[in-house]
């Protein structure tokens, strides 16, 4: 199975990532299904997933937004989880590809579902 896909998911990490953002700024699961051509019931299924760890998301990206920036700025809290989490991925992303450029090329909802599974990050980060 490509590293792209998400354990147990049909859909490559960059689209249930995109959902995801989208879903972070504020629409609900059926404009983010049409918008992304899924099924309502998937996209409701990701985002409830998510919303259901976004707690544990936050702290873990936040960890390594730490391990990885040499001057680490934490995303402002937004007042949502789900958006919370979701700035936290972007941010320890973003990190990750100024500490090595080859990153650059991962994007950054494959470098989480990789991170989350445990299947990379070269730093060592403690679980959730």
């Amino acid at each position: 199975m490509p590293e792209a896909i998400w354990p147990r998911r049909a859909d490559a990490a960059e689209v249930i990532g995109a959902g995801l953002e989208i879903a972070a700024l504020g629409m609900g699961h059926r404009q983010v299904a049409a918008h992304l051509g899924r099924a309502e019931g998937t996209v409701r299924g990701w985002i409830r997933r998510f919303r259901g760890r976004s707690e544990d998301v936050r702290r873990y990206f936040a960890v390594a937004l730490v391990a990885l920036a040499d001057d680490p700025v934490m995303p402002d809290p937004s007042g949502t989880p789900l958006t919370d989490s979701v700035s936290a991925v972007v941010a320890a992303h973003q990190a990750a590809a100024t500490k090595w450029s080859q990153m650059r090329t991962v994007s950054r909802w494959e470098l989480a579902g990789r991170a989350i599974t445990g299947r990379v990050l070269t730093c060592s980060l403690p679980a959730s």
